[in-house]
């Protein structure tokens, strides 16, 4: 026979059992739903997880400095300055992963334009700190460097202040805000940020020179810094070692002797969105193995049912192999109906699948993200589950002898 005949035999023979055909497949359609669902909601999550962590910068760690301790109460990383401006310039200058460092100071005021007001993140940084965070000026222009070394009063707004102080889609540049009843020039506004993944908002905050947020905004400590360093490794890879030079550095400077702690803290925020990543990966895994089970179980059904049949038909496959039939036509035949029941099986899996994780993302407000290989691979399994549940019940009709069967009731 032919593998178009062979095709169109299992088709009619699945077909005259329409219903124990569907509940047979039951069990494949379940898992492969199940998979492509599972892992179309954990691929959203890991992007979701990426997409935060880049709006926020490349390669970023944060150094903080040390705590206050009185009558045993600590009051955590950034209470007691410990981190100097000449610090700074020695992480700037003697750290060879280090590609941008910036200060970080930042103080809750109100801003005032001409007709509103709006309480925000006043942060005081250096040109550095935009390219660390790949935050680009959406209008106007950015801060240079003579703005640092002048202490211009000039300001870069965030698109929230914008909307809040000057209305939406509003260009303020060339205008004025008062900080603190200083007046600061508008020069620019940023584009849009974004929030982070636990709903802070980046645009709802303006920007200055530090050196004009020392003597405007937030009085300096001579040589400390009453803030934090952000800091950018020169790649990825180079976060760890970069991390290290910074906390040797730090040491060093700060005469710590081995074995006392530091006076500094250094968050490294590739770690964290390593750390979240594994986490979603984890998870992600772990309802793709527990969906792949339903596959499995599908697939002994399908056995199941097809021992069943090849009992019902022996008097069928005992007339076939009386008028010429080879064992390996009977073989092929069940062997196709066991895989048109995985593979039929494992489409509407597709479809439910897909439908199921678009239901899930518009009601939980989860991102999703479909993988073709994933897709690929899902029907590949079901088809590898047909084959190999379907095996030994193709190979006992083959093996069946024609003049028992036909004396079959």
């Amino acid at each position: 026979m032919s593998p178009l005949q062979v095709l169109r035999v299992a088709v009619r023979a699945l077909m005259r059992n329409k219903l124990r055909s569907f509940l047979t497949t039951l069990g494949v359609i379940i898992g492969v739903s199940a998979v492509i669902a599972m892992v179309a909601i954990g691929e959203g999550a890991k992007a979701r997880v990426e997409e935060a962590f880049a709006s926020m910068g490349s390669n970023l760690l944060i150094v903080l400095s040390g705590t206050t301790s009185a009558s045993g109460a600590h009051g955590g990383f950034g209470s007691m300055p410990t981190l100097t401006w000449d610090d700074l310039k020695a992480i700037r200058s003697e750290a060879s992963a280090v590609r941008y460092a910036s200060p970080q100071l930042r103080s809750n005021q109100q801003v005032i334009s001409e007709d509103q007001n709006w309480a925000t993140s006043v942060n005081g940084v250096s040109p550095e700190y935009f390219l660390m965070r790949t935050w680009p000026v959406a209008m106007g222009s950015p801060i240079s460097p003579s703005d640092i070394e002048t202490g211009s009063k000039v300001v870069l707004l965030g698109q929230t202040v914008v909307d809040k102080l000057f209305g939406s889609n509003a260009d303020p540049t060339g205008q004025s805000v008062r900080i603190q009843k200083t007046p600061f020039q508008i020069i620019g506004v940023l584009a849009r940020k974004g929030q982070s993944a636990t709903g802070q908002d980046y645009d709802d905050a303006v920007f200055i020179p530090y050196t004009t947020f020392q003597a405007k905004i937030q009085g300096g400590l001579q040589k400390f810094m009453a803030g934090a360093f952000m800091v950018s490794a020169v790649s990825s890879e180079a976060t760890t070692r970069a991390q290290l030079q910074i906390a040797t550095l730090l040491r060093d400077r700060h005469h710590l002797p081995i074995g006392a702690e530091d006076d500094f803290s250094i968050r490294n925020l590739t770690e964290m969105a390593s750390a979240q990543q594994e986490g979603v990966k984890t998870l992600t895994t772990l309802l793709a193995s527990i969906a792949a089970v339903s596959l499995i179980v599908g697939g002994i059904g399908i056995m199941n049912i097809m021992l069943v049949s090849v009992t019902e038909r022996t008097r069928e496959i005992g007339i076939r192999m009386a008028v010429g039939a080879r064992p390996r036509d009977v073989l092929s035949q069940f062997l196709v109906e066991a895989l048109a029941l995985s593979i039929a099986g494992g489409i509407i899996g597709i479809l439910l699948g897909l439908l199921a994780a678009n239901r899930l993302a518009a009601n939980f407000g989860w991102p999703i993200l479909i993988r073709l290989d994933i897709i690929a691979i899902a029907v590949g399994f079901s088809g590898l589950v047909g084959v190999v549940f379907g095996l030994y019940p193709a190979q006992k009709a083959s093996r069946l002898d024609p003049i028992e069967a036909l004396r079959y009731e």
